[in-house]
């Protein structure tokens, strides 16, 4: 293939285009290449199978450097890549801090399409899962260390690398060929008292034989990340958005909701409550009865403003687990051997064991256990006789609680992966080929411990205490056969006759037998197994034909994969005993065989108007054992009609398979957060609501409390197809002038058949939302005959969505020689923009006029950028740079009308703090190498900027922020 100047442009800026960044891009020697053209061989690049003669090809890549990735001040690489503009924070490490299964662990979410949608492979192989029923990989199990640079390609490239693929792949590239001892030392923390204190270590050692044809690796190290609570930023508080009673309605230029101090709940205590008739009636410390203060304002049913303060109200907020403590160990080897030119054997063997610690809020009672007030021993005789006086003799005793402990969850998930391969160069007749063949092992292990769960029976049994005749001292009813009366049942679920009285009115009055005998932990044993064999060989067409611009590109290959998933739970959390959900043993396999062939077609070169034209193609065939056979395909084309000036796109269809979660996962209960649409406040949120709710019996005034979790029936679908995307990018690179290069990129992808778990909230909605009830959505909705509120709602996984997304990706590097004004060494600049047109979603593909707006909202800002400037003085580095994220809704955004022309959606004044403003944080950081070591610290977010005290900084939207403040960082790396 023909060598030029274009080329060596092309490569430099494809080599890091649209690449952001954390602090400074690590460049190459522009210098050295260009002066070493002649000498470039062969490589591997991610997005082809075809070994290239250039990093030049038509799709756009982020390349970010192992040196980068570490001047974050993370030791964690999927937070550490969230940071890019392309890649959404939606299942990091903290965004998972709500999830016990995947506690601790942190997958990349490329253009926010979902993790499932995103492949990551590590060497140009796929990786072992990291969570239960998904293919999602956990990126915490890939050291920093080890990692030499991580290329991601944005778009659809199922046909090269298969399923998954849809958004764009992550390639994690290792370094494989060290030689000597290097050790390294890491250390972040808050400087404002946050205490988010992140620990590494290293030590990675090489050697390479006398023959100079081999080489092995080894490395160990370990990660601490300290758990961080909610409590403990600086921007917590306790206030919340409530109804203002002051609201007159739609658009009377009053806020519906406004922000108000001390956000709790007189109706739920660690201390507990006697809940009856208007009275919310609680107990000190030790046990004396007092009345609950009166709230100001309303927020739901359990929860309303306490200007004042309330001193045994109950605050959630108090328990939420903003970052779970993790301690991770690391063992890995590479080793490399070439035999000949023809024949290299290579493996990639690791071992990592994470120890995460997730603090979840205690188990709680409300509403569901009534008390004989007159009969219970543990009631203060002044309580009774408040309670006689208003003629009340039962109440719902309710209580959170902390006496016994937070469900404190202990994570180990263990991670095994081996890859052994040979791959080579030969010749047959003229014509050189390279080959690839290699198998692949992996199994992922988390065993859970949910420590603290109520057994629901026992509790509500040890509560209805009485003083036993015989002793004179508390009893459970249970035990005592004289106060029971007739029809009496016993309650109890596990070890029945041994009843211990439990004492709930007051702070840690119920003995410690009593706490035993109402609790007991909850295990739950994942293993997810990854195993597959290929093979791939590349050659050209030099010996038989050329086109103008040089020998046809092929690449041809096969792999066969199984993949499957087990989770087992403990026999009395499968029996319905437990608070915690019933969840069943779920177990799911399927196995694919896929073939593919890709080509590059180098059409002219060095002609008028077109110094180079090349257009690829490639086309994937599978064959999924619980999805049927599927195709995807894609084409490619980098036009340079002249020198400096290029332009490139890709046209493709991608698919993802169902996971196995989404395809064999039985139904099973669990619980979750539903808004009642028929609740006086949401009823006129769309037209035909309050139609559709008087036809259920619901009044107009209806307020139920949604506040307190319902309970969600879900699981698979083993119907479910393979869903496909359309992608098209289109760019323009450029190099006008020497060490400036810039690209600009559109996009858009559309998603159709996409698996969709469809919310409890949609289906809740879509009873009452049509012109009519619908019936099919009704019926998945249970609803109290008494109470009206919807106790049960059952959801599941169905091909109904559809995404879509159209955006425009910027990037600019400069090297400038300061030599040029008489200044010593040199600065270089890169400066990334990306900008969402337009991203929406289709909770039902033919129901287009259910369109939600995505972009704009939380999570998806329609501009974020990256700006970094850098200077070097021989040894010294210095980095500034600033992350900016734009002006971003809390409230849900639509660009639709309804069908009477009023616009769909939230407006700013539906509440009060409708929007996070324009965000802008800064860093700056040195690096300075000395003869064996190198040292760099900085700071992080410099001038300190935090979150407004509405916006949270965790879950899958305010992820994307930082919201620890100003924090420092030091690295060290010594060589020996």
């Amino acid at each position: 293939m023909k060598k030029n100047k274009l080329n060596i442009a092309i490569s430099t800026a494809l080599a890091a285009s649209l690449s952001g960044f954390v602090a400074a891009p690590a460049y190459a020697n522009e210098a050295d290449s260009k002066d070493e053209a002649s000498k470039i061989e062969r490589v591997e690049v991610t997005g082809s199978r075809i070994a290239r003669y250039e990093f030049s090809q038509p799709a756009p890549t982020i390349t970010l450097t192992g040196e980068e990735i570490e001047r974050a001040g993370i030791p964690d690489l999927a937070s550490v890549l969230s940071e890019l503009p392309a890649i959404g924070a939606t299942a990091t490490i903290r965004a998972n801090s709500g999830s016990n299964s995947a506690a601790g662990s942190s997958s990349i979410d490329l253009r926010r399409l979902g993790t499932a949608r995103t492949l990551v492979l590590v060497n140009g192989k796929r990786h072992v899962a990291g969570s239960a029923g998904s293919s999602t990989v956990d990126l915490s199990t890939i050291p920093s260390s080890l990692i030499k640079r991580v290329d991601v390609i944005t778009g659809g490239a199922s046909a090269i690398y298969g399923s998954d693929a849809v958004s764009g792949v992550v390639n994690i590239i290792l370094r494989d060929d060290f030689e000597g001892l290097e050790v390294k030392a890491s250390y972040s923390n808050s400087t404002e008292g946050v205490g988010n204190r992140n620990l590494t270590t290293s030590l990675l050692a090489g050697a390479t034989t006398s023959d100079g044809k081999g080489n092995v690796t080894f490395f160990v190290g370990k990660d601490v990340i300290d758990e961080v609570m909610a409590r403990d930023l600086q921007n917590f508080n306790l206030d919340g958005h409530v109804p203002n009673p002051e609201n007159t309605g739609e658009e009377d230029g009053i806020f519906d909701e406004i922000w108000v101090k001390n956000v709790m709940s007189e109706r739920i205590s660690p201390n507990g409550v006697l809940l009856a008739g208007p009275y919310n009636y609680t107990f000190s410390n030790d046990g004396v009865g007092e009345l609950m203060p009166q709230r100001d304002l309303t927020d739901s049913f359990a929860f309303g403003s306490f200007p004042d303060g309330c001193k045994y109200c109950f605050v959630g907020k108090n328990y939420n687990n903003f970052l779970p403590e993790r301690e991770k160990v690391t063992v890995a080897s590479t080793f490399n051997y070439e035999v000949s030119e023809a024949l290299n054997f290579y493996s990639d063997v690791k071992y990592v064991r994470a120890d995460i610690a997730q603090q979840f809020q205690p188990s709680f009672r409300f509403n569901r256990d009534r008390v004989n007030i007159a009969d219970n021993p543990f009631i203060p005789q002044a309580s009774k006789d408040f309670f006689a006086a208003e003629g009340i003799e039962t109440a719902f005793a309710n209580k959170f609680f902390d006496e016994i402990g937070n469900r404190s969850a202990d994570n180990k998930r263990e991670t095994f992966r081996m890859v052994f391969g040979a791959k080579g160069a030969f010749e047959l007749s003229e014509t050189p080929f390279d080959y690839d063949v290699y198998y692949s092992n992996g199994r992922t292990e988390n065993d859970r411990i949910t420590q603290n769960d109520l057994i629901v029976g026992n509790y509500v049994a040890a509560i209805d205490a009485v003083t036993d005749p015989e002793t004179g001292k508390a009893a459970c009813r249970a035990n005592v056969p004289s106060a029971q009366p007739d029809g009496y049942s016993n309650p109890a679920t596990v070890n029945r006759n041994a009843c211990v009285p439990y004492n709930p009115f007051g702070y840690g009055l119920a003995s410690q037998e009593a706490q035993d005998w109402v609790t007991a932990d909850v295990q739950r044993n994942d293993t997810i197994k990854q195993r597959y064999f290929g093979g791939l060989v590349s050659f050209d067409t030099a010996e038989f034909f050329e086109l103008p611009g040089g020998a046809v590109g092929l690449a041809v290959g096969y792999e066969k994969r199984w993949e499957s998933s087990e989770t087992l739970t403990d026999e009395l959390t499968r029996s319905g005993a437990m608070a915690n959900a019933a969840t069943p043993n779920t177990y799911g396999e399927y196995d694919v065989s896929e073939t593919f062939i890709e080509t590059s077609l180098p059409i002219l070169a060095d002609a008028f108007l077109a110094h180079e034209l090349t257009l690829d193609a490639a086309f994937r065939k599978a064959d999924y054992s619980h999805a049927g056979k599927v195709d995807s395909w894609k084409t490619g084309f980098m036009w340079s009609p002249i020198e400096g000036y290029s332009l490139r796109g890709t046209y493709g269809e991608a698919v993802r398979a169902p996971n196995i979660a989404e395809a064999f996962s039985p139904r099973s209960p669990g619980f979750g957060s539903v808004s009642d649409p028929c609740d006086a406040d949401n009823v006129g949120n769309q037209p035909n609501r309050a139609k559709n709710c008087a036809a259920l019996g619901i009044p107009a005034d209806f307020q139920p409390d949604d506040a307190v979790s319902k309970r969600v029936i879900s699981g698979g679908n083993p119907n479910l197809k393979v869903e496909s995307s359309e992608s098209l990018t289109v760019g323009l690179v450029m190099n006008p002038i020497d060490d400036l290069t810039f690209s600009i990129d559109y996009y858009d992808i559309e998603i159709i058949d996409a698996i969709s778990s469809l919310r409890v909230q949609t289906v809740a909605n879509n009873c009452v939302d049509g012109p009519e009830l619908d019936p099919t959505f009704c019926g998945q909705v249970t609803r109290d005959p008494k109470t009206l509120e919807i106790t049960q709602v059952e959801s599941g996984e169905l091909n109904t969505a559809k995404l879509e997304l159209k955006g425009v990706d910027f990037d600019l590097k400069y090297k400038l020689d300061l030599a040029d004004f008489n200044l010593p060494g040199e600065a270089r600049v890169n400066l990334f923009l990306s900008h969402t047109i337009e991203y929406n979603t289709y909770q039902f593909q033919n129901r287009p006029e259910l369109i939600a707006r995505q972009h704009g909202q939380l999570g998806d800002p329609e501009l974020q950028g990256n700006l970094s400037v850098n200077y070097r003085l021989d040894d010294l580095s210095v980095t500034w740079s600033t992350r900016f994220i734009d002006r971003s809704a809390l409230i849900n955004l639509e660009d639709t009308l309804t069908a009477e022309g009023e616009p769909r959606g939230d407006t700013e004044e539906d509440q009060e703090h409708s929007y996070i403003g324009s965000h802008f944080t800064h860093d700056l950081s040195a690096r300075y190498n000395l003869d064996k070591a190198t040292v760099e610290v900085g700071f992080r977010n410099v001038f300190n900027k935090i979150l407004p005290d509405y916006v949270s900084g965790n879950g899958s939207g305010s992820s994307l922020y930082d919201p620890w403040g100003r924090r420092v960082f030091a690295n060290v790396t010594y060589k020996f």
